[in-house]
């Protein structure tokens, strides 16, 4: 398949979802929110992928939300009741496109090149991990134009770094720097360059690919539940799915491979059929 606002490719296990628009500071376009989660949804179900890499192409990573879609009457128009309960159902929708990277069955990595704004730190605070460039700074800029943001940031940042900071980015609208970043855990590394970056992400992309997608696809759906339920109830949702998943095969090819040194040989996902679809 082929999308407008980025490129997609394969290498074995490992995709690559590229925002392709460099010209355009990888700015998202109206396109870019259906074709998303479209993308990533076809890769989930086809069951082949185990890590899905999110990068982009030239300096900046992205500016955020294309200014087409600000200049849309017809998407942005709140002056009857009506219009604004279409408002609020395409609102959703928009925020449905960053949560398929969270029903993935695969983990998704952020390989984040230079500025990364408004909708960009909504999409990656729903990535599994995010590596980044010195000079990959963040900034929540819905509040420096009128607004705040409403397509995830809000919701997911306050898990991944302290409360109190997640409050401080997204009252100020002040840039966020790669060091204080990482420093944060928002970053799990910062690179030097680009190629570093490439380089990084790459290898742990290999690693992750390398294990038993089960145990993958299982353990991203149990950090997800205890993310958003008790301890005493994640416990229960951890050990049904471990009755659901649990593969004696996975477990003695894990043990032999890892006994003569060499890479497990695992089955796939199976894909998923999904009711009226022909694939």
């Amino acid at each position: 398949m082929s999308y407008s606002s980025f490129n997609l490719t394969q290498d074995g296990p490992i995709a690559r979802i590229t925002l392709n628009r460099p010209d355009k500071r990888n700015t998202m376009t109206p396109a870019f929110w259906a074709e998303l989660p479209d993308a990533v949804g076809e890769l989930s179900d086809a069951g082949q992928t185990r890590v899905l890499i999110l990068d982009a192409e030239g300096p900046v990573f992205t500016a955020g939300m294309d200014i087409s879609v600000f200049t849309d009457p017809n998407a942005l128009g709140t002056g009857t009741s009506a219009m604004r309960e279409t408002f609020m159902t395409a609102a959703l929708a928009l925020q449905d496109s960053f949560t398929a990277f969270e029903t993935a069955r695969f983990p998704v990595i952020a390989a984040i090149q230079g500025p990364c704004v408004g909708g960009g730190v909504d999409m990656i605070c729903a990535c599994d991990l995010r590596f980044g460039t010195n000079d990959a700074w963040l900034r929540i800029e819905e509040t420096n134009i009128g607004m705040f943001a409403d397509v995830g940031t809000l919701q997911r940042l306050p898990k991944l770094v302290p409360d109190g900071i997640a409050r401080e980015l997204a009252y100020t609208g002040e840039n966020l720097t790669a060091e204080r970043a990482e420093k944060i855990g928002l970053y799990n590394a910062v690179l030097d360059d680009a190629d570093a970056l490439r380089a990084h992400v790459d290898q742990i992309a290999q690693s992750i690919a390398s294990k038993a997608p089960l145990t993958i696809s299982g353990t991203k759906r149990s950090f997800l539940y205890a993310r958003d339920h008790s301890v005493e109830d994640s416990l229960k949702h951890a050990m049904t799915l471990q009755a659901a998943l649990w593969t004696p095969e996975d477990i003695q090819e894990a043990i032999t491979a890892r006994g003569e040194k060499r890479e497990g040989n695992f089955q796939p996902l199976a894909p998923v059929r999904r009711m009226g679809r022909s694939k």
